[in-house]
């Protein structure tokens, strides 16, 4: 028996991988995020057990995945986007090795990669930005000394922001010291779902923008100026010379 922690992308149900597909196809028991994952990616399922853990606390969890490995049968765990990334899989893993259930992480597509395919962008051009920073603004949950926002900002990479369009405008006075107030930035509401809206503009603009529209969660901010570079070399990948 195996816990699957399985991503099961950022929405559209064709970037589930095949393998996660798989398993969810297979497996006699799914616990899904339902707040987070589409109906769809279930469909084709023969499991005798399907659960909505959208309201069931870390204890509740548990108790099903033991409830499952006494009985020999494994789990479909399907989190949104990729689990290893704010799928709060830490603390049900820890909970695993203390009881002896074996589990596996099956990858997924993540929103920051759902966001830059919506915007038709690469994230890392030669001469713009060589990194991309993937954080979260830090509201609920505490930041690791160095990591706050204005810390990460002054390397002025590209940078996805999860859980944070709520507060954006405080977001905006943090970056645009280190990233200047032209800097483009995008927030992308439910990216690859039927009801996606993308709104872009400049760090100076975007939040009378996104006042301007009913987007309160579940979006993502890009920042960076790989979000309409024209000007930037051209990759050794490609080049005659090798």
């Amino acid at each position: 028996m195996t816990v699957f922690f399985i991503g099961a992308g950022p929405g559209d149900p064709e970037l589930i991988t095949v393998k996660g597909q798989r398993l969810v196809r297979t497996c006699p028991v799914i616990l899904y995020a339902g707040s987070l994952v589409p109906q769809a990616v279930l469909s084709g399922n023969v499991a005798e057990k399907v659960v909505n853990t959208a309201d069931l606390d870390l204890d509740a969890i548990v108790a099903l995945l033991a409830e499952a490995h006494a009985k020999g049968q494994d789990v479909a765990r399907v989190h949104s986007g990729d689990p290893s990334l704010y799928g709060a899989i830490g603390e049900q893993i820890r909970r695993l090795r203390a009881l002896g259930i074996p589990y596996e992480i099956v990858p997924g597509v993540t929103a920051t990669a759902a966001c830059a395919a919506a915007l038709g962008v690469e994230l890392t051009l030669p001469d713009v930005s060589q990194t991309l920073i993937l954080t979260r603004y830090a509201r609920k949950t505490s930041m690791p000394e160095g990591e706050q926002l204005g810390d990460l900002a002054r390397h002025r990479a590209s940078m996805a922001i999860h859980l944070g369009v709520r507060h954006l405008a405080r977001i905006v006075d943090e970056l645009t010291p280190h990233y200047g107030s032209d800097c483009p930035v995008a927030v992308i509401y439910r990216a690859s779902w039927p009801d996606e809206e993308k709104v872009t503009g400049t760090l100076a603009d975007i939040v009378a923008k996104v006042q301007a529209t009913d987007i309160e969660r579940t979006a993502l901010i890009l920042v960076g100026r790989v979000l309409d570079a024209e000007h930037f070399a051209e990759s050794t990948l490609y080049s005659k010379e090798g």
